[in-house]
Protein backbone atom coordinates (compact mmCIF):
# COMPACT_ATOMS: atom_id res chain seq x y z
CA UNK A 1 0.00 0.00 0.00
CA UNK A 2 2.97 2.30 0.28
CA UNK A 3 2.82 2.90 -3.46
CA UNK A 4 -0.73 4.21 -3.29
CA UNK A 5 -1.24 7.89 -2.67
CA UNK A 6 -3.43 8.85 0.33
CA UNK A 7 -6.28 9.79 -2.05
CA UNK A 8 -6.17 6.38 -3.68
CA UNK A 9 -6.02 4.56 -0.33
CA UNK A 10 -9.07 6.46 0.88
CA UNK A 11 -11.01 5.68 -2.30
CA UNK A 12 -10.31 1.98 -1.73
CA UNK A 13 -11.21 2.32 1.94
CA UNK A 14 -14.50 4.03 1.10
CA UNK A 15 -15.45 1.17 -1.22
CA UNK A 16 -14.50 -1.45 1.33
CA UNK A 17 -16.34 0.39 4.10
CA UNK A 18 -19.52 0.55 2.05
CA UNK A 19 -19.21 -3.09 0.97
CA UNK A 20 -18.84 -4.24 4.56
CA UNK A 21 -21.79 -2.13 5.78
CA UNK A 22 -19.59 -0.54 8.43
CA UNK A 23 -21.01 2.82 9.56
CA UNK A 24 -18.02 3.73 11.78
CA UNK A 25 -15.67 2.86 8.91
CA UNK A 26 -17.51 4.98 6.34
CA UNK A 27 -17.67 7.91 8.78
CA UNK A 28 -13.95 7.64 9.51
CA UNK A 29 -12.92 7.27 5.87
CA UNK A 30 -15.07 10.18 4.66
CA UNK A 31 -13.16 12.38 7.11
CA UNK A 32 -9.84 10.85 6.02
CA UNK A 33 -10.76 11.27 2.34
CA UNK A 34 -11.39 14.97 2.95
CA UNK A 35 -7.99 15.22 4.67
CA UNK A 36 -6.50 13.59 1.57
CA UNK A 37 -7.99 16.46 -0.47
CA UNK A 38 -10.80 14.51 -2.09
CA UNK A 39 -13.79 16.71 -2.76
CA UNK A 40 -17.25 15.78 -1.53
CA UNK A 41 -18.20 15.23 -5.18
CA UNK A 42 -15.35 12.73 -5.61
CA UNK A 43 -16.27 10.99 -2.35
CA UNK A 44 -19.92 10.82 -3.40
CA UNK A 45 -18.95 9.39 -6.81
CA UNK A 46 -16.80 6.70 -5.15
CA UNK A 47 -19.62 5.78 -2.75
CA UNK A 48 -22.15 5.68 -5.58
CA UNK A 49 -19.92 3.37 -7.66
CA UNK A 50 -19.26 1.09 -4.67
CA UNK A 51 -22.99 0.90 -3.99
CA UNK A 52 -23.74 -0.03 -7.61
CA UNK A 53 -21.17 -2.82 -7.46
CA UNK A 54 -22.50 -4.02 -4.09
CA UNK A 55 -26.07 -4.20 -5.43
CA UNK A 56 -25.21 -6.76 -8.15
CA UNK A 57 -24.70 -9.75 -5.80
CA UNK A 58 -27.51 -8.53 -3.54
CA UNK A 59 -29.82 -8.56 -6.56
CA UNK A 60 -28.71 -12.08 -7.47
CA UNK A 61 -29.54 -13.30 -3.95
CA UNK A 62 -32.98 -11.72 -4.17
CA UNK A 63 -33.48 -13.27 -7.61
CA UNK A 64 -32.53 -16.72 -6.27
CA UNK A 65 -34.89 -16.38 -3.30
CA UNK A 66 -37.74 -15.26 -5.55
CA UNK A 67 -37.03 -18.17 -7.89
CA UNK A 68 -37.15 -20.63 -5.01
CA UNK A 69 -40.50 -19.27 -3.85
CA UNK A 70 -41.90 -19.61 -7.36
CA UNK A 71 -41.12 -23.34 -7.37
CA UNK A 72 -43.86 -25.67 -6.13
CA UNK A 73 -41.24 -28.02 -4.66
CA UNK A 74 -38.02 -26.48 -3.38
CA UNK A 75 -36.30 -29.87 -3.63
CA UNK A 76 -36.14 -29.36 -7.39
CA UNK A 77 -33.13 -27.13 -6.83
CA UNK A 78 -29.74 -28.81 -6.84
CA UNK A 79 -28.02 -29.39 -3.52
CA UNK A 80 -26.67 -26.11 -2.11
CA UNK A 81 -22.95 -25.60 -2.04
CA UNK A 82 -20.39 -24.00 0.23
CA UNK A 83 -21.32 -23.38 3.86
CA UNK A 84 -24.94 -24.39 3.37
CA UNK A 85 -24.48 -27.92 2.04
CA UNK A 86 -25.99 -30.69 4.18
CA UNK A 87 -22.53 -32.01 5.09
CA UNK A 88 -21.27 -28.57 6.05
CA UNK A 89 -24.48 -27.80 7.93
CA UNK A 90 -23.91 -30.78 10.19
CA UNK A 91 -20.49 -29.46 11.12
CA UNK A 92 -21.53 -25.81 11.33
CA UNK A 93 -24.96 -24.39 10.43
CA UNK A 94 -25.03 -21.74 7.74
CA UNK A 95 -24.68 -18.21 9.03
Amino acid sequence: MATLKPRDRELVALGASLASNCVPCIEFHILEARKANLTDAEIAAAIELADKIKRVPAGKVLEAASGMLAMPNAEQVSTPSACCSPAAAEAKPCC
